[in-house]
Formats: C-alpha cells, structure tokens, sequence
C-alpha cells in the first residue's frame, strides 16, 4: 500500500474511486497511508441504485436490463466517475457481498472491478468462494488495489 502511494505520488497520479459493495473500504485502506492528501482526490459511495443513477448519472436504462451488478453498470460508473473527478484513474466497484442477495445467475462474492487510465476502461470480473460478507470486501479491495498497482506502472 505505502508503495502505490508513492508510486502514484511520484508519478504525480490523482485517483478516484465509486465504491458500492465495499461500503468506502478501498477509500479508507487508501486514505489510512500517510501521503494519501497527494494522490486521492475523491471517494464516492454509490451504494444505492437511486445514488448510482443521481449521483454517477448512471443510466437507469443500464441498471433495469443489466443490473447494477453487471460490467455495463461497473463501465458506467467508471466512465462517469472520470468526468466528476478529473483523476487521472478512476476505480469502479460493484458486487454482492452477501450474505444474502444472490441468484444463480449473479451468485454472493460476484464483483466487478472498473479501472480507467486515461481513455481506456478495463473491467475486471472476479468470483470470490467465501460467503462472508468482510471476507468478499476485503479481498475486493486487495484485488483494486493491485489493479490499481498494475494501472500505475
């Protein structure tokens, strides 16, 4: 964590983050590095479909046929997310946490990860096997900030 924050320090890199399933964690594991007012330039937690649509100007179109648990709506929030913040890369998260909420089709530990550079937008499926709730945010998070490492570099 301390080197990404260097990292993006001496790269003179801003990043944002819309965060949903993980409540504002990845924010607060950033924020918690001494050197953080450098690089962290805005947190949202969209944790509603209702801040989704208002707040991320997320289609409504997008989370009624896709779901808000979906890569459409993990680009959406990502893409959007670049146009308020101004960063120079940009961090989406959307998930099921659980322990309930899940079908078969979008199971509990569900997640995608959008990471935008620039003007390209990678979106990041993951499936974690663990039911816990904690346990699917903090490895969301451990898997952000790795992508976030591998944006950097």
């Amino acid at each position: 964590m301390k080197l990404l924050i260097k990292l993006l320090n001496r790269k003179k890199i801003k990043i944002s983050v819309a965060e949903s399933c993980t409540g504002g964690l990845l924010a607060s594991a950033i924020t918690s590095i001494s050197g953080a007012s450098k690089i962290f330039n805005l947190g949202l937690i969209t944790y509603s479909n209702q801040a989704k649509i208002k707040i991320l100007k997320v289609n409504k179109k997008i989370i009624k046929k896709y779901g808000a648990v979906s890569p459409e709506c993990c680009y959406a929030m990502v893409n959007n997310l670049s146009k308020i913040s101004k960063a120079n890369i940009n961090v989406s998260i959307t998930g099921i946490a659980g322990p309930r909420g899940g079908t078969k089709n979008k199971p509990v530990g569900l997640v995608y990860i959008g990471v935008k550079k620039g003007a390209k937008i990678e979106i990041n499926k993951f499936l974690f096997k663990s039911k816990k709730r904690s346990s699917i945010q903090k490895a969301t998070v451990k898997k952000a900030l790795n992508l976030l490492l591998r944006a950097t570099k």
